[in-house]
């Protein structure tokens, strides 16, 4: 078990929250075996089934199942791997399928009218409009944005370098806005706020310190609410991806600016962007409904 978590860490370079979810449900598996009296090495794809059965029957939604699937089928990798079997009984087993949630986007105008909300009169205020404006402008998770520190800004290259997950580092070009904003908040805004906490973190709340993420949310719900716009903080990095599809850009590329490993993750806002492209050709063609 140590052995596996080791290639998680090292090898996979999962989060340690994916990676506790993993270790969760091999842990479920022995388990099962103990009950059965199997070895967990040497189960044949229908005792594999009725595992995943059984966990189904615990109430595990679909999505859950799902990721048990994936956490089972890593286990069997890492011992063929390690030449401890030969096959992988999951390769013969579907993933199960879940109802897909679309994210949900802002308009480009309510994008517009939340950040145009924003008192930028306060260095706090200052702070949210680049915080905000870096998110939508690289497509950030709301984890890279708190993670990021001053060496990671290249305000005259017109880049930011991110750490996202599994601790992939990947450049992303930074937007004339963004940088306009960056350059406010760190002559006017973040030298105040610092004033008390000499650290290295980008963002800063009013203590000084790191911003967290429970603060960003907070934040971004009462900016929301003077905007009259409904949305989470990461709504901003959905709208970001949207926009640049519906603009012309290339799937691959959106792939790439979001971190994502897998370009069938980033195709879910392709279904996103026809719909927007349905509404304006709606709203403005003269054929239109």
């Amino acid at each position: 078990m140590e052995d596996f978590r080791a290639y998680l860490t090292v090898e996979i370079r999962l989060q340690e929250s994916s990676i506790k979810t993993y270790m969760y449900e091999i842990n479920e598996l022995y388990n099962y075996c103990n009950e059965m009296l199997f070895k967990p090495e040497e189960l044949t794809v229908d005792q594999v089934i009725d595992f995943l059965i059984k966990r189904r029957e615990s109430l595990l939604t679909a999505r859950t199942l799902a990721k048990c699937h994936t956490a089972i089928k890593s286990y069997y990798n890492f011992l063929v791997i390690e030449g401890i079997r030969k096959d992988n009984p999951l390769d013969k087993i579907d993933t199960p399928r879940f109802k897909r949630h679309f994210p949900q986007v802002l308009s480009v105008e309510e994008v517009d009218r939340l950040l145009s909300v924003i008192d930028i009169a306060t260095p706090a205020g200052l702070r949210d409009r680049a915080l905000y404006e870096l998110i939508y402008s690289c497509g950030l998770r709301v984890s890279e944005a708190v993670e990021l520190e001053l060496n990671n800004i290249f305000i005259s290259e017109g880049v930011v370098i991110v750490h996202g997950k599994g601790e992939k580092e990947r450049l992303v070009p930074l937007g004339d806005l963004a940088i306009y904003w960056l350059k406010e908040y760190l002559d006017k805004s973040r030298p105040l706020l610092a004033s008390v906490y000499p650290g290295n973190s980008l963002f800063l709340n009013s203590r000084g310190e790191k911003l967290t993420r429970k603060g960003m949310w907070k934040n971004f719900k009462k900016h929301c609410s003077f905007a009259h716009v409904e949305g989470k903080l990461h709504t901003l990095r959905h709208s970001f991806a949207t926009h640049l599809l519906v603009g012309g850009a290339d799937l691959r590329s959106v792939q790439e600016l979001l971190g994502h490993s897998d370009i069938g993750t980033t195709q879910i806002y392709t279904h996103l962007s026809s719909n927007e492209l349905e509404k304006a050709f709606n709203k403005y063609h003269p054929e239109g409904e």
